[in-house]
């Protein structure tokens, strides 16, 4: 039985992540709070095994240190760790021998998606990355259309090799870039999750969509990850890599 404290458990994904922990049988739920409660102080009330973060991008590292300096494992869903970040956390988790797992996304589907789009770009010279989310979402890019790029690029460091001869008539029109790869990012209320990798080669586009119906899409990966994160020492970023 799993120990788990849910961090940011009143918010959207949050209050998904309580209910899959209650509703399995192999997982007990210790407690859960906010953003803006004493972590520390309710991790030391509540001694979990795994604390779940989703909380805010302005405190994730902060949280992740002080989830980590407890002792605890950590399944982490909140975006805005910057590679630094990454780095400092993965000397912390081996120094303290614990798990952390860094997921921009634990919808199968849309990790599919991503393994699909570094294949595809082995073949197709231009790409670029449409994601959509709800109008309250923190951060832009999202985390997965950033883990997108980084995968595509690794698995082809030419892509979209030439600049395109272009001017933007208006600053941003063209959106932002992660390894010469543009990405466009679309906020707007109805939106869950949703994002498309567009491929153009010649006299032909190849694209990739992974639609976000509802929130439940998330839950059977933040189960698995909460039951993996304790076989691990220092940090994993994607939960492709535990599958």
């Amino acid at each position: 039985m799993v120990h788990v404290y849910v961090n940011g458990g009143s918010g959207k994904m949050g209050s998904e992540t309580l209910k899959a922990v209650q509703n399995d049988p192999e997982l007990h739920l210790v407690g859960w709070g906010n953003r803006k409660d004493p972590l520390l102080e309710r991790l030391k009330e509540t001694h979990p095994q795994v604390v779940v973060d989703f909380t805010h991008p302005s405190c994730v590292k902060e949280n992740t240190v002080a989830i980590l300096t407890q002792g605890c494992s950590a399944v982490i869903g909140t975006t805005g760790l910057t590679a630094s970040d990454l780095h400092d956390l993965d000397l912390l988790a081996k120094e303290k021998k614990q798990g952390v797992l860094v997921c921009p996304n634990f919808a199968i589907g849309a990790i599919l998606m991503m393994k699909y789009a570094a294949e595809a770009s082995k073949y197709m010279p231009r790409v670029e990355i449409i994601e959509f989310h709800h109008d309250r979402k923190a951060d832009a890019p999202s985390g997965t259309a950033l883990k997108t790029a980084e995968l595509i690029y690794h698995a082809n460091p030419h892509i979209n090799e030439h600049a395109l001869d272009e001017q933007e008539l208006i600053k941003g029109a063209r959106g932002g870039s992660k390894h010469r790869i543009p990405i466009h990012s679309v906020r707007l209320p109805g939106y869950v999750a949703h994002q498309e990798v567009i491929f153009g080669g010649l006299g032909q586009t190849f694209t990739l969509r992974h639609d976000t119906i509802s929130r439940e899409s998330f839950m059977p990966g933040v189960v698995l990850c909460i039951k993996k994160v304790q076989s691990i020492q220092g940090l994993i970023y994607g939960m492709e890599n535990v599958l």
